[in-house]
């Protein structure tokens, strides 16, 4: 009988336990706190979903509360949209959060530029009504663009262009489109491109001033056989090539996109004002349209947080003035497979943090190699040229220059009036002779591992200051040639060696 009494007690406890609520909640009293009062979900293109941000919504009382209503102030309406606690929707009753807790909210929206009649789309998260109201705002900019994409057949395939063969000729292809005329893109609004962009051969597209182009994913630019590209930026009115993720947290992230790639036999490529970032390859440009014309003719441009290279040169030619390359996964500037190179006034750094970087700011070299029936085959081409001339070669290695020769071709280089980042600790380049810094048939009036003296090269600003070794130490001769430097100002006699006149900061 006592074990009969015991196993009903038992039985009763937890029926009246299971019947129990986990927590009694209080109404909510309008005393909630929020990790924001104002929540940007910065800029969006036209249909393009936005990033997911968070608000966390704190219950900082020692009863746990019960919110009547959360919901977006535009109702079923609102272009936002929310997931709380796990729940999508618009519209959220009888919100529970316990004693000393918090709530995530996650936010999302989609908006068609059409149907807005202000660019600026703002709602807000409104928490209980009446004298209990809170309200956290929601703010988003739109923009309308240009959208270039490849098409799709009746069976849903997407189109391609052939960019190569494979070993055993097959052919290798990447979703893309080609442009049809010569063509020209305006400032008015944006372009944004998915899939590759190609330039048709004996075309060719022209950039306006002032003109931003985002690239997708996997995304970028082909110029082919005799196509051209014209890059018309000006002071102060760039052309800006970059992703198409307009959040801040992207702005400097480092392969969004592909890359521009001028391919071989195109030619009489001109840029000039344009900030190229956040690519996997800057720009790649391949084959020697001319030995005595160069191939791509670079000035006033800013190459920035490429995840491989900022410029990969092979076997062309480049003429580049006030360049600017900093941030680069391998080297900012690779002159490979012999060409004809010839750059004044230019800054290429290397201050790469986001992994080990085992190439230089600068690489030179004479060859290319390949393996056929598991035998290594290297193979030389002419390095005609591969002129320096009041540039600042520098980084956060030690070695920042590399130039490596194989016999058996034209190896010319010359240096002159650099500032050259080649600190050589274990003396392991010294019996190295395209690294005897006092041959003046290679090298005159360099400046060995000086302070350039960066405002802030970890930011891309390669600004110099007062206290730099490269003040007043040009080649007259090289200035007289780019007397103006990347932002306009008009260069001292003697200039300063790089793409920008020294400030006092």
């Amino acid at each position: 009988m006592r074990y009969y009494l015991t196993f009903l007690l038992i039985i009763t406890l937890v029926f009246f336990s299971s019947c129990r609520k986990d927590f009694s909640a209080n109404l909510s009293t309008g005393n909630l706190q929020f990790s924001k009062d104002t929540v940007y979900l910065d800029t969006v293109f036209t249909n393009i979903g936005s990033s997911t941000y968070n608000l966390k919504v704190y219950n900082k009382s020692n009863k746990a509360i019960s919110i009547p209503s959360v919901q977006l102030g535009k109702g079923e309406n609102s272009l936002y949209r929310l997931n709380v606690d796990g729940t999508p929707g618009k519209i959220f009753e009888n919100v529970e959060i316990l004693a000393n807790d918090s709530l995530y909210i996650f936010i999302e929206t989609t908006i068609d530029y059409n149907l807005v009649t202000n660019p600026i789309y703002t709602d807000a998260i409104i928490f209980d009504t009446g004298e209990n109201l809170q309200d956290v705002k929601l703010i988003t900019l739109v923009k309308d663009a240009h959208f270039l994409y490849p098409s799709k057949d009746l069976n849903g395939l997407v189109e391609t262009i052939n960019i190569n063969t494979d070993s055993s000729g097959e052919e290798i292809s990447v979703n893309g489109f080609y442009l049809n005329e010569n063509t020209t893109f305006t400032n008015e609004k944006p372009y944004v491109i998915y899939g590759y962009c190609a330039i048709p051969e004996n075309k060719t597209l022209t950039i306006e001033a002032g003109t931003n182009i985002h690239f997708h994913s996997n995304s970028g630019l082909i110029v082919n056989k005799n196509a051209s590209l014209i890059i018309k930026g000006e002071l102060n009115n760039e052309v800006i090539i970059e992703g198409d993720r307009l959040e801040n947290k992207f702005s400097e992230i480092p392969g969004q996109w592909g890359t521009i790639w001028l391919r071989a036999g195109s030619k009489n490529h001109n840029i000039n004002y344009a900030i190229i970032k956040n690519a996997s390859a800057g720009i790649i440009v391949d084959s020697i349209g001319s030995n005595s014309a160069p191939t791509l003719t670079i000035k006033n441009t800013q190459i920035y947080n490429s995840s491989n290279f900022g410029i990969l040169a092979r076997e062309t030619n480049i003429k580049g003035e006030n360049l600017v390359i900093n941030n680069s996964g391998q080297s900012s500037l690779a002159c490979i497979i012999g060409g004809t190179y010839n750059f004044t006034h230019s800054t290429f750094v290397n201050f790469w943090n986001n992994s080990l970087r085992q190439y230089p700011s600068v690489l030179i070299n004479n060859f290319f190699t390949y393996t056929e029936n598991n035998t290594q085959i290297i193979e030389t081409r002419n390095l005609n040229a591969a002129n320096f001339t009041n540039c600042i070669i520098d980084g956060n290695n030690n070695i920042e220059l590399v130039i490596d020769k194989v016999e058996g071709a034209n190896f010319n280089y010359y240096f002159k009036n650099n500032l050259l980042k080649f600190n050589d600790l274990n003396n392991s380049y010294t019996d190295i002779i395209e690294y005897n810094f006092e041959d003046t048939n290679y090298y005159l009036d360099n400046i060995l591992n000086g302070n350039p003296n960066f405002k802030s090269p970890m930011d891309n600003d390669l600004i110099i200051g007062k206290n730099s070794d490269a003040n007043q130490k040009a080649n007259l001769q090289g200035t007289s040639q780019v007397p103006t430097d990347i932002l306009g100002v008009l260069r001292d006699i003697p200039a300063d060696i790089g793409a920008y006149q020294h400030i006092d900061f």
